[in-house]
């Protein structure tokens, strides 16, 4: 009877413990189909490492605090020369990886392009969030595990493989 104790017990674990994920796998098989892929992984240890690189002045300083409380950044990026080369099932497939915590915050279609912003929401806290952006030639998908200060977030575009939005580089002009 013990051992039958014991072993529900490791069970409902690890069933607790999946319900709580938040990092986001993607289906396989996407990177042989693309012509440019982006795939960073950084977690612990290599976002410390990381955040040490970054300067202690405005923005930067900003971001350097954020990475420290996270517990990982997972960018997938996939460029394709054709439209429609990628199956669209796979952002249900995402999708279904959500738990209930997770809520989603935006979602925007336009002309055939795709995007969404889901939180993982622990009470008031974000602890979780997720970006899919689905074009008809590219796929981005961005998952931040941890505590994340959504007024701070914008603080990360352009770090760590996470692309800038909305913001035009006037540099290039």
């Amino acid at each position: 009877m013990r051992r039958l104790i014991v072993f529900a017990l490791l069970l409902f674990s690890a069933a607790a413990l999946q319900a709580q994920r938040i990092q986001i796998d993607l289906p396989p098989g996407l990177a042989s189909k693309a012509v440019e892929t982006v795939d960073v992984t950084l977690d612990g240890p290599l976002l410390r490492l990381a955040a040490r690189f970054l300067d202690g002045d405005g923005d930067e300083r900003v971001a350097r605090d954020m990475i420290r409380q996270l517990q990982g950044i997972y960018v997938k990026s996939y460029q394709f020369d054709d439209e429609n080369a990628y199956d669209k099932t796979i952002l249900d497939k995402v999708r279904a990886q959500l738990g209930p915590s997770w809520k989603r915050l935006v979602l925007v279609k336009e002309h055939g392009d795709h995007t969404e912003i889901h939180a993982d929401m622990r009470g008031e806290n974000v602890v979780g969030l997720l970006v899919i952006a689905a074009e008809r030639r590219e796929l981005t998908i961005v998952n931040l595990v941890g505590p994340i200060d959504i007024e701070k977030l914008a603080t990360l575009e352009g770090h760590f493989g996470i692309p800038k939005h909305g913001r035009r580089d006037k540099s290039n002009d």
